[in-house]
Order: C-alpha cells, then sequence, then structure tokens
C-alpha cells in the first residue's frame, strides 16, 4: 500500500530554514524554468472571495530531474490580522514523478511558501543588485518584510535597513523586532521618498493595489525587488519605474505580462504588450546580462512561481526522509 508522509509546520521550521540552502534550492529552479524546455508550469489557477479580501492560488510545476512535483494551495485572507489570525496559510502536496502517488502532505501554513518567496528575493538580488550593497529599504511590516531581509543578509552585506509601511506603528514594531534579530542600523521611515533615498535595495512586499514606489524617486545604482503583485489587481511600483529601468527581469515574462508589475506597465502603454525581457533565469544562467554598470537600475519582478514550490518541497521531503521527521500515512 502507499505510504505517504506528513509533516506539520513545526517539523518543516525545524529542517527548512531560511539558509543558503534555500536560496540555492530556489537558484536552480529558476535555472531550470529558463533552460529546460521540458519544465511544465501551468498557468496560476486562483480563486478571489473579494468580500473577505481573500484569495486562493494553485500552483505546480514539473521540473525533468526531481523525483516528485508539487501542487501547493496558497490562500491569502488580508482581513484576517484584524481577528487575531495570519493573512495567509496552505499547503503542498508531493506528488512521485514516476507514479503520480503521493509522496508527502506538507502542513506548513505557508510556511514554505515564505522561504521560496524570501529566498527568491536574495536570488534576484545576487544577481541584479551592486555587489556592494549595504543599504536596504522594505516597504512592508508582515512576515515577508522581515524574511527578505533576512534573506537579502545572506547574499549581500547589509549595514542599514530602512522600514516604511502605510500603518507607521507597524514599521515601528517591525524595526523592534529586528533589531532583536540583527546587529545592524534599522530605522522606522513615515516617509516613502526619504527611505528610498540613498538606499542601493529596496524590496516591496505588500499586498497594494496601487503604486507605493514612485518612478521619479529611483536613482543610479539602485535595484527593486517587486515580490507583492501576485494577482492582476495588485500593484507596487509606478508603471513608469519599469520603462526608466536600465534592466527589468522578470521570474516569468508570461505570468508578469498577465499579472505582475509589468502588466502594469503594458496596461498603462508606457511599455510594448510584445516587449521582450530577460528571465532571472536566464540571467544565473549566464544565457543573458543582468547588471553591467553600477549605475544601473534593475527591477526583479516576482509574481511567484510553480518550480519555486516544487524546488522547494522536494527539498523538504528529502531533508525529512534523511532525518526521518513526520508521520508515515499507509492509505
Amino acid at each position: 500500500m502507499p505510504i505517504i508522509r506528513i509533516l506539520t509546520e513545526p517539523e518543516l521550521r525545524q529542517i527548512i530554514p531560511l539558509d543558503v540552502d534555500a536560496v540555492e534550492c530556489t537558484e536552480r529552479a529558476f535555472r531550470a524554468l529558463a533552460v529546460d524546455n521540458q519544465v511544465e508550469m501551468p498557468p496560476i489557477l486562483r480563486l478571489d472571495v473579494p468580500e473577505s479580501r481573500g484569495e486562493v492560488d494553485v500552483k505546480t510545476a514539473y521540473i525533468p530531474g526531481l523525483s516528485g512535483f508539487a501542487i501547493k494551495i496558497s490562500p491569502g485572507f488580508f482581513d484576517n490580522p484584524k481577528l487575531g489570525l495570519p493573512s495567509t496559510n496552505g499547503m503542498m502536496v508531493l506528488l512521485s514523478s514516476q507514479t503520480g502517488l503521493v509522496q508527502a502532505l506538507l502542513l506548513d501554513n505557508g510556511y514554505l511558501t515564505d522561504v521560496r518567496t524570501a529566498a527568491a528575493g536574495a536570488v534576484a538580488a545576487k544577481h541584479l543588485s551592486r555587489n556592494d550593497a549595504s543599504i536596504a529599504t522594505v516597504f512592508g511590516a508582515g512576515v515577508q518584510a522581515r524574511l527578505q531581509l533576512q534573506a537579502l543578509s545572506l547574499v549581500r552585506p547589509i549595514q542599514e535597513v530602512r522600514i516604511w509601511a502605510r500603518d507607521h506603528s507597524k514599521a515601528e514594531a517591525l524595526v523592534g523586532q529586528l533589531k532583536l534579530e540583527h546587529s545592524v542600523r534599522v530605522t522606522a521611515f513615515a516617509d516613502p521618498k526619504e527611505a528610498v533615498a540613498g538606499s542601493h535595495v529596496i524590496v516591496t512586499t505588500t499586498p497594494a493595489d496601487r503604486p507605493i514606489l514612485n518612478a521619479s524617486w529611483l536613482e543610479p545604482g539602485q535595484h527593486v525587488t517587486a515580490m507583492g503583485s501576485d494577482a492582476e489587481h495588485k500593484n507596487e511600483i509606478d508603471p513608469m519605474a519599469i520603462a526608466r529601468a536600465d534592466i527589468y527581469v522578470a521570474d516569468s515574462l508570461k505570468q508578469t505580462r498577465r499579472l505582475g508589475e509589468l502588466h502594469h506597465a503594458i496596461e498603462a502603454g508606457v511599455v510594448a504588450s510584445d516587449a521582450d525581457f530577460p528571465e532571472l533565469g536566464h540571467i544565473i544562467a549566464g544565457g543573458k546580462v543582468g547588471r553591467t554598470r553600477d549605475a544601473d537600475i534593475t527591477i526583479a519582478d516576482l509574481t511567484g512561481t510553480g518550480v519555486q514550490d516544487t524546488a522547494i518541497a522536494t527539498l523538504a521531503f528529502q531533508r525529512a526522509e534523511e532525518l526521518k521527521t513526520g508521520k508515515m500515512f499507509e492509505c
């Protein structure tokens, strides 16, 4: 009879920290997506629940060479904090690439998504930001804001962190938390323009449906990672920023044309609908060129891909088997 390994969030937190291995796992997934024409990644399936400010995304991908592929169910209900509940949760199912049988049920409550999303931010910064980038600005004050900083610190020598959020009290609360976790200067800014001025890396981590980062604020040498625009109505970056950037990079160009920041630039008429741009995997593989000058303005548009989910779920399953973690269920 088939045996399924069941892992809970606390178990997954023990075996899959946000570390260099998670970043490298995500990096390999992006590379495969860009260069392996046998990768299968269907469009995201999304269900909206507008009366509750909710949405549910279903993502999946098959990557040749991996023993399994993940199907992820990822709800985001953004009024939940008012109820004392997290805004995101979810689970992943890992199936065998050979038989289709379920190998593992990962009851992560969105933890693995948080890790692979933060890891993607690190990959983008590693390949697109200046090597000496030391000042980071984060828009948002939720879980992903904290994790993006943690991931960024794995690939760049961050010495100063600036936090801006629409609710300044939340920004201040996050600053207090970050000061306990990092030995760097951390400050909450009330003015987003001031938070951006002189920064080297800017990361947007919000569910905003209208731009919070103005194109005119960007300065030569800055890198922007936008990771909140994972649905058609979400928009964190002024569309003119895409046109102004020296280098724009998508996680999946097909996807960002449909629901990323690029989607809004196309709708605004500042970028042609058929304009060609490199994907992050092309930069990683060396097939396309990323930053070439310290003065370049670079933008990474991260909408979240199924290959990231398959990669992190496979890593979790491998670690669980090695460590004999989780419960075995015979069905």
